[in-house]
């Protein structure tokens, strides 16, 4: 008998972790059905994972419902690294809003939050046991197998994890890259440490860990997440790791909580977008722990997406749209990767002349040289084809470690304080237009609208400005137009702005041309 075909959602959402939770919520913000398929039994409740968890990313979660991830977590606030007992610098992060720059929490506690908010979301069902073991699409959906079931649905969003090599295979994506040879162990334990609560700790070639690295990470409770750096062939023992851990603490009391070793990957695949099918997350792009640049890639990809979605499912915008996902997040992938490479070119150096560097580096307290990670930051989409450039505006680079990105096309809104909330969190629901004081809101909400049929609001600067002027903490001109795109990022700022000018850039932000 030829199997019954399932239909119903708009999207599948292939794997239920973070970043495929974070799809499905933010899918069904914009009204779109979700169905997510795992094809592990049921939630895995162990070990941290995961932690680090960056300002925006938590932006995104607010947005999707899921603001408690920022509530729960532990917000630490300066990075210090050493070498041996000495250390080196340390840096803090600039703040900027209501959001902490970053919170520690394990994705045990974040997935649990994110399951919570789902269940409560009638557009999104999630169905466990469900492997995936076969993929084919025509040119009006996507049909998976699973079993001797036959689901469909016009787009697929893959989240599978790394491991997602049969659904890569059959969409003939590629994997490539390294794999490192160390190890790295990873406990997580409850101890009272006075001092450390707030602070990241890296140090290079401890005494108690010779030649190689140890990374100390608090989080909520009283815990931390200590790593090790360790050789390949390395088999831990409950003595070996009570001593590693006695080396950290001392005579303090402590608990072990959990335990897991792992070795990381360098890889990216080929296209993030085949078609009807986007890849997200570890599916798509694995880099090294160093920067926190895993999870806080994940969730980002998975929000670009699923604006791009909604807008191609209700018509709003066609395949240039669709497309400049791959051109964007596959960019973003890339820059992670060239980072971790850089990093980790640092920390387990292979050539005579890396190791040279690394020595005279720690040695001679040449803190610009130590590269002991760069901590996850938004992927600025400057040359994206989304993006309308500003030659008055350049993207000036990136900034110092820890620090904000000036506002300029294709950088991430800075998230101010506005009445009722924070500016970004107005962002969210369409394509937004700030204008300055010369600028008439209702002439510009008049023509956009005639030409315009995805969702688009206008607002003058001055009327939401709280304590101080909103224009002149972003630096916006009073003749200036701001484009800000539906995931916050800045997709033009146009100077003598006019209402034909906001159309081409919202034409060229909808994958179309620029002209009219």
């Amino acid at each position: 008998m030829k199997p019954v075909v399932e239909t119903g959602a708009q999207v599948i959402v292939i794997g239920a972790g973070p970043v495929g939770q974070s799809a499905a919520l933010l899918l069904a913000r914009w009204g779109i059905q979700v169905l997510v398929l795992d094809r592990r039994p049921g939630r895995e409740p162990i070990g941290s994972k995961s932690i680090c968890q960056q300002r925006d990313v938590l932006d995104i979660w607010a947005a999707a419902g899921a603001g408690r991830v920022a509530e729960e977590g532990l917000a630490w606030t300066t990075a210090r690294t050493y070498y041996r007992d000495t250390e080196l610098f340390s840096w803090t992060f600039d703040r900027e809003g209501p959001l902490p720059p970053c919170v520690n929490i394990s994705q045990t506690r974040t997935e649990q939050i994110l399951d919570d908010v789902i269940a409560a979301q009638p557009l999104v069902e999630v169905r466990w046991d469900h492997e995936v073991t076969g993929l084919t699409q025509d040119e009006s959906g996507v049909t998976l197998r699973c079993g001797q079931r036959l689901l469909r649905a016009p787009y697929v969003v893959v989240c599978a994890g790394a491991r997602a090599e049969v659904i890569r295979s059959s969409l003939g994506v590629t994997f490539g890259g390294e794999t490192f040879a160390d190890q790295f162990l990873i406990c997580d334990v409850k101890a009272d440490l006075p001092g450390w609560e707030n602070e990241r700790r890296f140090y290079f070639d401890p005494v108690w860990n010779p030649g190689r690295q140890v990374l100390i990470h608090p989080c909520p409770g009283g815990t931390f997440r200590i790593d090790w750096q360790i050789a390949p062939d390395y088999i831990p023992t409950d003595i070996d790791i009570s001593r590693k851990i006695r080396q950290i603490l001392g005579d303090e009391p402590y608990e072990l909580l959990w335990r897991s070793t792992y070795r990381f990957h360098s890889r990216i695949a080929s296209r993030m977008r085949v078609g009807r099918v986007l890849l997200a997350g570890d599916c798509a792009h694995l880099v090294a722990p160093f920067g926190a640049r895993g999870l806080n890639s994940g969730v980002p990809d998975a929000e670009n997406a699923a604006w791009k979605l909604a807008f191609a499912l209700n018509g709003w915008a066609g395949d240039g749209l669709l497309e400049s996902y791959h051109a964007e997040r596959h960019a973003a992938a890339v820059e992670n990767m060239e980072i971790t490479a850089a990093t980790m070119r640092f920390i387990a150096p292979r050539t005579v002349e890396e190791r040279v560097r690394r020595r005279a580096a720690l040695t001679g307290g040449l803190a610009a040289e130590v590269d002991s990670g760069r901590f996850a930051e938004p992927f600025w989409y400057v040359d994206s084809p989304l993006t309308t450039p500003e030659p008055g505006r350049p993207f000036r680079g990136r900034p110092p470690k820890g620090a904000l990105c000036e506002p300029a096309p294709g950088v991430i809104l800075p998230d101010l304080p506005v009445p009722g909330g924070r500016l970004r969190s107005i962002c969210r629901d369409g394509f937004l237009v700030l204008l300055g004081d010369m600028c008439d809101s209702r002439l510009f909400a008049q023509v956009l609208g005639k030409v315009i049929t995805a969702p688009l609001a206008v607002r003058g600067l001055a009327e939401m400005e709280g304590t101080g002027s909103l224009a002149e903490k972003l630096g916006a001109g009073p003749d200036e137009a701001w484009l800000i795109r539906p995931d916050a990022h800045i997709a033009a700022i146009i100077p003598h702005a006019g209402p034909e000018s906001v159309t081409a850039a919202v034409s060229r932000a909808l994958g179309g041309s620029p002209d009219i």
